[in-house]
């Protein structure tokens, strides 16, 4: 008897951008995956010939949720161009700006995007159901209405210091375009300090001590089972969701995990290998690697471009878009970014393991990196953050520079590496003759939504939901956990598209 297979095609559009994943199911298991960016952007083509500060501009309108962080790739291209150290208050203003930026996505994501798939209709007669509905129903949920008004207060931050957010530029080679006054300070303390109360009592339910004291799982059990508190805040109650539907058991894909590194320490700046606050790394396999961003290569074989043998590095990168019949195998316009030519996750929980954290170090060796651990990663990067946030503000001093003059961009070539809120982000920039004659951005969503690679290895989350178990094809939630697990950025992630017409059937999760 033969396995009768079927697909399936779900539009992934909770925030903006146009992706989409097609399933192939066998007796109601995923047992292939294609993870298709299906609109053309040309971002690094419409930047050939411009003079070099106009990416500036251009980049943060990659992304309106995280042009913080193109922002600060763009400048940090720049900077190593133009062989410039910036001052230390610059240093700190663009951390600053960059972690009120992850606050924000990071707070909308887990609240707004990934607990709303509680109240699917497929778990109305979980025990949470109730309670999550309460929580999470469109416009009306106590914490979808809490998460709000919180994360749009943290993002006043940029705009105090950068005159506005989303899509500013006020980063420049050399440093920040703006200072900062003492009632900026003041005004910026009282901000952190109004998110860091509310992401205690009500993400949390804790301290950021009582959670930073979490080393093991064993320890995160006996924190759930310790208080009231705990199991009734944000992370408790998830962690009550995932537990009932075993989410610990899905979405295990590759166990490469890259982080690019971010949050320069101020007292090593300067230094040839400054500290990090998140460290850069490569965690294969539980064995941690520096970083070599010469080991990074994009492949298009499966992507809708011109062909070019293998993988190229960033700075040998071509963009050019080709719509080919089925014989070429093309179904995305997102590229294939590797390292080491293997396929790797990047995000929050890559962060963490680069950077060592003994909770999710721990989480990995015992349960995989999985929809949980993702998650978990996101929901708590804030607890990393905050009291980095509160100190720096206090070393800010607006009688120094904010910015080391430069009188020109000389020719060459620089890139810019930083984490956005959905993981590793890179701009490499090519200057000849006065003008931008190369520009490459590699997104995070790119790295985990990429197609297959020239060996045909499937993309991170291509292979994160390969044997997951589909009860109602008409309502893969348990898909979208996984998918929604990585933090999409469709707008990031996709460079019209020829719908293939042999899927019939189209479902929105």
């Amino acid at each position: 008897m033969t396995d009768k297979k079927s697909k399936i095609t779900i539009p992934l559009n909770r925030v903006e951008g146009d992706l989409e994943l097609t399933l192939e199911l066998g007796e109601g298991i995923v047992t292939d995956s294609w993870s298709r960016g299906v609109m053309y952007r040309g971002f690094e083509n419409m930047l050939k010939g411009r003079a070099p500060k106009d990416g500036l501009v251009l980049t943060p309108r990659v992304c309106g949720i995280c042009g913080t962080a193109h922002l600060l790739a763009a400048a940090k291209a720049l900077d190593m161009i133009s062989q410039v150290r910036i001052p230390v208050n610059a240093l700190l203003v663009r951390n600053l700006t960059s972690m009120a930026e992850h606050l924000q996505s990071d707070m909308r994501q887990a609240i707004l995007m990934f607990m709303k798939d509680f109240i699917n209709p497929a778990y109305r007669r979980q025990p949470f159901f109730k309670e999550a509905l309460k929580r999470y129903d469109p416009f009306k949920g106590s914490s979808v209405l809490q998460a709000i008004t919180s994360t749009k207060q943290i993002v006043e931050i940029i705009a105090i210091i950068g005159g506005q957010w989303p899509l500013s530029s006020f980063m420049v080679p050399g440093g920040v375009a703006s200072t900062m006054t003492q009632d900026d300070i003041i005004s910026c303390r009282y901000i952190v300090s109004q998110f860091k109360t509310w992401y205690e009592k009500k993400v949390l339910g804790c301290s950021l001590q009582r959670w930073a004291a979490i080393k093991t799982l064993d320890d995160l059990e006996r924190w759930y089972d310790e208080s009231e508190s705990h199991r009734h805040a944000e992370i408790g109650f998830f962690l009550s969701c995932a537990r009932v539907l075993n989410l610990e058991k899905t979405g295990k894909g590759y166990k490469n995990f890259l982080s690019f590194g971010q949050f320069e320490l101020p007292e090593d700046h300067g230094s040839d290998t400054p500290r990090m606050v998140f460290a850069p790394g490569f965690y294969s396999q539980g064995t941690l690697d520096s970083f070599n961003q010469q080991l990074i290569s994009e492949h298009v074989t499966h992507s809708c471009f011109e062909d070019y043998a293998g993988g190229l590095h960033p700075f040998m990168g071509e963009t050019t878009p080709f719509i080919g019949g089925p014989e070429h195998f093309k179904y995305s316009f997102a590229k294939a970014p590797r390292y080491q030519d293997k396929p790797a996750e990047t995000g929050p929980l890559a962060e963490m393991l680069c950077s060592n954290q003994p909770l999710f170090v721990d989480l990995l060796a015992k349960q995989g990196g999985n929809t949980v651990a993702r998650q978990l990663a996101r929901f708590s990067r804030a607890a990393v953050l905050l009291p980095y946030m509160e100190k720096w503000l206090g070393m800010i001093d607006p009688a120094d520079t904010f910015y080391t003059p430069i009188p020109f961009i000389p020719d060459g070539k620089g890139y810019g590496l930083t984490s956005g809120s959905r993981g590793a982000l890179g701009h490499w920039v090519v200057i000849e003759d006065g003008e931008i004659s190369k520009y490459q951005i590699i997104t995070p969503t790119s790295w985990n939504g990429s197609p297959r690679d020239s060996s045909h290895a499937r993309g991170p989350w291509e292979e994160a939901v390969i044997g997951t178990e589909v009860d109602e094809p008409e309502n893969p939630v348990t898909v979208g956990h996984i998918i929604r697990s990585f933090d999409p950025c469709q707008v990031c992630s996709v460079h019209t598209l020829q719908k293939d017409k042999g899927l019939k059937t189209r479902y929105r999760v």
